[in-house]
Parts: structure tokens; sequence; C-alpha cells
């Protein structure tokens, strides 16, 4: 059982299901983010746990209180929104402080957990502005603000940095992960960035279709992704699938995939458990950064593997050079090095760590486990 419980929970609208059993516990202090493209439910779930979208089926839980039914001003939740709702006439002391005072909180109360938040998030010096008279990230933090003076049990982030500039953006999310490792409080937030989705969490639920796709910490979620929506979704860029066909030489179960020359080449693929796939087809998953040049691969693996292929196009990226070539009849990207030596049409020989590469069903789309 967790601080917060979401229990086999559906939503529907009419005879539309548009989320479908939901089942995710969450541990007090933990961050968790619901990442997915949009339409996929995120955001719709999210209401629920705020009490602005009714549950239709299973219920939700906070420190054990069953929330079905209960108004959101009852919930001791705290929601941040992508718009920042605040309100243009009220400086920015009032707008912090006005929720605090609508539940009758004593003035000298208020006064102690402005200060103490205004503090936290360095804008004392914004508190007799107007909303209108602040940058964008300035009204972010006020936003924060306003929902971290209530001290509630959750805090609801639903896109809070998607109104703002790309630097901005990253400059907030840094913000809002020391907010988190100070205060220790129990974060849901929604994003449609992967990035902001793997930065900021400490699990992470990636939604598709109404559908929980798999819920698992970062790293569990970028190296062992449950399926190939997962695995093309997060991740910058996307994880490279190809579909190969596998062949068991020597009791070494094979990925034989075709070059950009339409030859054939041969790839170890340490995993008995594709034996039993032999001579069928699946989808090879390689991450950009496991097909790379030889000086950039990594020493700790055991499995590297040579190949050469023609290179297609070279972009150059600052810290990494990012390479386009043709593999089993499809575009695939590898990230080397900055000062990597590859030129476009040259023959190359590439880097392959195979221990990285993961493997799919072509039908179900499911990874293959060991």
């Amino acid at each position: 059982m967790g601080f917060l419980d979401i229990d086999n929970t559906t939503k529907s609208y009419g005879a539309v299901e548009v989320l479908h059993k939901v089942d995710i516990s969450v541990v007090e202090g933990e961050f968790l983010v619901l990442v997915g493209p949009s339409g996929c439910g995120k955001s719709t779930l999210l209401n629920m746990i705020a009490g602005l979208e009714e549950i239709t089926s299973g219920e939700i839980r906070i420190k054990d209180r069953v929330m079905n039914g209960v108004h959101p001003s009852k919930r001791n939740i705290a929601m941040v929104f992508q718009s920042y709702a605040l309100y243009p006439n009220m400086s920015v002391a009032q707008n912090i402080t006005f929720g605090l005072e609508m539940h009758g909180t004593p003035k000298a109360e208020r006064d102690k957990a402005l200060k103490e938040v205004a503090a936290l998030l360095q804008i004392d010096h914004l508190l007799d502005r107007k909303p209108g008279q602040l940058s964008g990230g300035q009204r972010q933090r006020v936003a924060m603000g306003r929902a971290l003076v209530r001290n509630p049990d959750v805090f609801l982030f639903d896109e809070p940095l998607s109104n703002l500039d790309a630097k901005l953006r990253v400059d907030m999310r840094t913000e809002i992960k020391k907010l988190h490792q100070t205060l220790k409080t129990t974060v849901v937030y929604v994003t449609h960035d992967q990035i902001e989705a793997m930065t900021l969490s400490t699990r992470i639920a990636v939604m598709f279709d109404g559908y929980v796709q798999q819920l698992g910490t970062p790293k569990e979620i970028y190296d062992t992704p449950e399926n190939v929506f997962v695995a093309t979704f997060m991740g910058s860029p996307a994880m490279n699938v190809i579909p190969v066909r596998v062949a068991v030489e020597g009791g070494v179960p094979q990925a034989i995939i075709t070059d950009s020359e339409g030859q054939e080449v041969s790839l170890a693929i340490p995993q008995p458990n594709l034996a039993a796939w032999d001579g069928r087809n699946i989808l090879l998953g390689i991450r950009p950064e496991a097909l790379t040049d030889p000086k950039g691969a990594d020493t700790d693996s055991r499995h590297i593997v040579a190949m050469h292929n023609r290179v297609g196009v070279t972009e150059p990226a600052g810290a990494d050079t990012f390479v386009t070539m043709t593999l089993g009849g499809k575009d695939v990207i590898a990230r080397m090095r900055a000062d990597a030596h590859v030129a476009a049409g040259e023959m190359f020989e590439f880097a392959v760590n195979m221990e990285k590469a993961v493997a799919f069903d072509p039908k179900t789309e499911a990874r293959i486990k060991p």
C-alpha cells in the first residue's frame, strides 16, 4: 500500500473508455511522472487524482483514505497548471497566500509561510508586483509558491513548463528537482516531454491509448522497454528498431541484417533465449549510443561487434556527431564522439554494443524477455 494508490481505475465518457484499469502505487516522497503523447490519458488521470474528473470505476486513495467523490478542496492536494492560473489583479504575495486565507489560516501563519516559500523560490523581491509585471519563469515560481505554501499531501503538476522557452525550461526543471530533493514531497507530474520525464522522476509511467505501457525507474524504462512504443518514445534520438532474422550459429543466436549495399551482416546477440527464434524474424532495438565509432565504444562491454556500412548523412551537434545510415532497409541513427572522423558516402567501421540490444516480437511488439 502506498501514500497515493490508483487502484484498478477506469474513466469512461458514455460508452467510450479512455482510461483502462490503471494500477499505480506511489510511495511517500516519490516523484512520479506520467508521460505520453497528446490524448494518451495522462492529464485525465491527473484530474481524477485532483477530483476535477469523476472516477468511473476503481479507487484512488491518499494516505489510505478513499478519494472517490471527495471534493477537490477536501483532498489536501495542490495543483500547478500549465497556464499558471494566477489572479491578475492580486500581488504576488496575495496570489501565494489566497488559498490559506480562504481556509481561515491566521495572518501570522500566512505571513510566516509566505516568507519561507518566497525565500525558497528566491522571489522575495517580487512580492509586491502583479502577475502582468513578471516573466514566464517568475510566474511559474509564483504558481509553485502558491502550491508549496499549503503544505499538501500530494503535489500535482500539469505540464508546468510547456509555455516556457527552451533554456528557461531546462533551468526550471533543475529548480523543480532541487525543490523535490529539499522538501521530499510526493509529486505526480504530467508531461509529453520524455527528457523532462527522465531527468525529474524517481519513476515513470509511460502512457499510450489510455493504458500504462510501462511503469519503472528511468533506467528500467530506457534500458529494458516493455514494447516498441516505449522503446521509440523514450530517448532522443529514439531507439533504432530494425527488422532482422535470427540464425543460430555454433549455439549463438545471430541477428542477420542487410546493410546499405543489400548485403547480409551477422551480429551475435548475447541472449541465449533467442535460440528459440531460429529462422524467424524479430525486431532488434539498438540505442544510438550503442552504435558508434570504435574509439567511442563502451570499453566495459564484452559484446562489441564490428560492422562495416556506408554513411548516409552526418550531423555535427556539438558534443556529439549523429550519423544516419541504412540497415534492414530503414534509416538508423548512430551517436559518435564530436571528433569522430566520418564523412557522408564513405564506408565506415561501426562498433555495435550488442549487450545493449533489445529484442521485440514483430507481431505483438512486446519485448522478448530472457
